[in-house]
């Protein structure tokens, strides 16, 4: 029960990180905070494995605002003493809005910059003399401003993050964050926050780490099956299509949703198809600028949008793979449409909220990814489902899945009870959008969302900054068009019927009477 577990107010925090508790509404800590915070306040370096959505962020920040606070209650000059490392721009701009959000009444004695962005370093420049107290950044781009001699932690730095610890060697850190170890000083308290203990944690814990507790809070890095379902579904690549515009079209799919696929190219695919039927979406990868990316995702939070198609991009570790092959050969990777960024992540790291549904229209290629995938639904306490579309070819993988999910202990995925012969009478409109979207088309997309993008990022940057209402306004889930629409897939068929109805009574008949979430 909540009431035999530590409580905020035991743990000996100032009143305004307190008050900053409560105006959250977080009534009691997490697990993963109420062993940790009060481990850290003692000076302890830590090494804590909890799943995502369980808190880990304020577990950290919390103790560090707090030791800040303590420090300051001593005239001292200004400097920073806390450094957290983050491994995308995303991730970075959350943490520095958690850590606004806990210094709401403290903002003047605890400052935090980030300086994860696309910035020029020259820009950066001067928020970083002004010294604050908190710095938020990649290791790439931390490490660009000590070589600058922006920033300096050699006689300053108290306390270093590492956040999504299991993820910075896998985006290619390695040797940065090596570099960035000879310009800090020789005594600081460590934390390493990490979704898994994977073998790069360890190799951190043994180079960061003196002397930590580590705390391992959850077995399953997933929520169990009373919080979470997780569904599949057989299929081929139009029977896919066939179900996602059946899926979301009916509504049998209710709530935010995050649906998953494989490559850049893949994501302007399905978001083309399903304007076809008037199935509005937004895209989120690698090719989109920062400032872009972090907008989508804070208008996704805040209801804006229903749908994001995403990919994960495990491939960005490796920069040799980044040319879209589905695309063309030889002289055609000319037109890839821009450079991806090695610092972009989504199945990892960043905050969305609220997420009911996540859809795995490619199926993950490693069961890592699998479970950071859906990680992103059924956060905290809130109740979440995971279906995932699987062709023959993904059968194995699927098995590895299985196999990993059971032998943690949780359920594994459960067939999704759907008859597809019951939307036969879809399929000539599935055909009909498949045969618009092709690869000129999808071509054509990502070259004027990036554009569209640009614009929004750059050249509107400041006006938006001075006009902060009108920020609302710009949305990213316009359609793009460049895939000939055809009016009549949208609502009625050839014969000026609405077949939506009738498939709606029927499906929702087939599957036990239920039409609401999947």
């Amino acid at each position: 029960m909540a009431t035999d577990r530590l409580q905020f107010h035991e743990m000996g925090l100032d009143d305004r990180i307190l008050k900053a508790l409560a105006d959250l509404g977080w009534a009691h800590p997490t697990l993963i905070q109420e062993k940790a915070i009060p481990l850290a306040l003692e000076g302890k370096d830590l090494l804590a494995r909890a799943r995502t959505g369980s808190g880990k962020t304020a577990a950290y920040a919390v103790p560090l605002i707090q030791r800040i606070l303590t420090s300051k209650q001593s005239v001292r000059e200004q400097a920073v003493t806390a450094l957290i490392l983050v491994p995308t721009k995303e991730l970075g701009q959350q943490v520095q809005g958690m850590i606004r959000q806990l210094t709401a009444y403290c903002a003047r004695d605890v400052r935090v910059a980030d300086i994860s962005g696309k910035s020029d370093l020259s820009a950066q420049r001067p928020i970083l003399m002004e010294k604050p107290d908190v710095v938020v950044g990649t290791p790439s781009r931390v490490l660009a401003h000590l070589s600058a001699q922006n920033l300096d932690l050699q006689s300053s730095l108290e306390t270093l993050v590492i956040d999504e610890a299991d993820l910075l060697f896998s985006f290619g850190f390695e040797a940065d964050l090596k570099s960035l170890l000879c310009h800090l000083p020789k005594i600081y308290q460590s934390y390493l926050m990490s979704a898994t203990l994977s073998e790069d944690v360890q190799a951190l814990k043994e180079l960061l780490l003196h002397n930590p507790v580590i705390l391992k809070l959850q077995g399953s890095q997933l929520p169990d099956s009373s919080q979470l379902q997780q569904y599949s579904v057989k299929c081929e690549e139009e029977d896919k299509f066939l179900l996602i515009y059946t899926l979301l079209k009916l509504r049998l799919v209710q709530g935010k949703t995050l649906l998953f696929v494989g490559t850049v190219e893949r994501c302007y695919r399905l978001k083309l198809f399903l304007e076809q039927f008037s199935i509005p979406a937004c895209v989120l990868n690698s090719e989109l600028p920062v400032h872009s990316r972090c907008h989508i995702i804070t208008q996704f939070n805040q209801g804006f949008y229903d749908y994001i198609i995403a990919t994960d991009e495990e491939v960005l570790a490796d920069p040799a793979t980044k040319g879209q092959a589905a695309e063309g050969k030889g002289k055609k990777k000319k037109k890839n449409p821009g450079p991806k960024d090695k610092e972009y992540g989504v199945s990892r790291g960043i905050d969305f909220q609220n997420v009911s549904n996540v859809i795995n229209f490619d199926f993950p290629t490693t069961v890592e990814s699998y479970i950071h995938r859906v990680g992103r639904t059924a956060r905290a306490d809130n109740p979440g489902t995971a279906l995932t579309f699987i062709s023959h070819t993904e059968l194995p993988l699927l098995a590895e899945v299985e196999d990993a999910l059971t032998g943690g202990g949780y359920c594994a995925l459960k067939p999704y009870e759907f008859k597809m012969e019951e939307i036969e009478g879809f399929r000539y409109r599935c055909r009909d959008a498949m045969r618009s979207v092709t690869k000129q088309a999808v071509r054509e997309a990502r070259l004027k969302e990036i554009k569209q993008e640009l614009l929004n990022s750059e050249k509107l940057k400041t006006y938006f900054e001075d006009n902060p209402r009108d920020l609302q306004l710009l949305r990213h889930d316009k359609d793009l068009h460049p895939a000939v629409i055809k009016p009549q897939l949208k609502n009625k068929d050839y014969r000026g019927r609405n077949p939506l109805k009738s498939f709606r009574y029927a499906v929702g008949q087939s599957r036990g009477g239920r039409s609401g979430k999947s």
